[in-house]
């Protein structure tokens, strides 16, 4: 792979993973700008694997202390916030556990088109601009409560449908919940690990079961580059949410949908 291709795609993997615009939207955009074919799993692999390393990083104190309150014994009122919020993170991970296995394994070509993409942009980005209107209650995520918990993994499992964005996705419910801008994109932030993980190990094993387990240098320097941006983006999004809205990104996903249906109208993108 040329450097600039492997540059593009992860520049547009780690910064549209965790933004509220989705990855799968822009991605879908590489072959059009380049005229390059899909380039397999081993690639998807890598990119999900630079994106899962920078969230830990990021993360890396939450992770520490719900880990250590999940093992260890609970001493104090702020042990057992931790515990609860690891079993909250275990149980909302659920359902997209379930459901994303059963996709994973089935044969819904709708969830490839191009249409559901530029559809799933506009009906997600005007859900978000809604959950956006919703009154702050001052929560954070020690007052995570288990329906909120519960409700934000359901909707996780409309990030099956690509365009829709998981970290779109649940940052809307965590908005309509009531939770503050920048405790619903930690909240998701947290909520991302076991999503990438699991996603990552199916794509690991399709590589298995199609005898393509080589990772080579160019899927190395892009789970590398994937992850920079990811950790570059993580920090624009959450220092944007602590003064501004999600407008802007509101915004962005409605002219991208836009785009996208213009360009399968005109012939631009093959509406594969």
């Amino acid at each position: 792979m040329p450097f600039s291709l492997i540059l593009l795609i992860a520049a547009i993997q780690g910064v549209t993973e965790f933004l509220p615009v989705s990855s799968s939207g822009h991605l879908v955009l590489v072959p059009v700008l380049t005229a390059q074919p899909y380039q397999g799993q081993t690639i998807a692999v890598a990119a999900h694997v630079g994106t899962l390393a920078a969230v830990l990083i990021y993360v890396r104190q939450d992770i520490f202390t719900i880990t250590a309150a999940m093992f260890g014994r609970a001493a104090n009122a702020q042990q057992t916030s931790d515990r609860r919020l690891g079993l909250m993170i275990i149980a909302a991970t659920m359902p997209i556990v379930l459901v994303g296995f059963v996709v994973n394994y089935a044969d819904w070509h709708w969830l490839t088109l191009v249409t559901t993409l530029a559809w799933a942009n506009l009906v997600f980005a005007g859900l978000l601009w809604a959950a956006d209107r919703c009154r702050d209650r001052l929560n954070t995520l020690s007052d995570m409560r288990w329906s909120a918990a519960i409700g934000i993994g359901l909707m996780q499992i409309c990030a099956l449908i690509p365009g829709a964005s998981r970290s779109g996705v649940t940052m809307t419910a965590a908005r309509f919940f009531g939770y503050d801008r920048v405790t619903a994109a930690r909240f998701s932030l947290l909520l991302s690990l076991p999503a990438i993980a699991g996603a990552g190990l199916l794509k690991t094993i399709d590589l298995v079961d199609a005898g393509d387990v080589q990772l080579g240098i160019d899927a190395a320097l892009l789970a590398l580059l994937s992850a920079l941006f990811a950790w570059l983006a993580i920090r624009m999004m959450m220092s944007w949410l602590a003064k501004a809205n999600f407008t802007i990104f509101v915004v962005y996903r409605l002219g991208l949908g836009v785009i996208l249906l213009l360009g399968l109208k005109l012939g631009w993108i093959v509406p594969v």
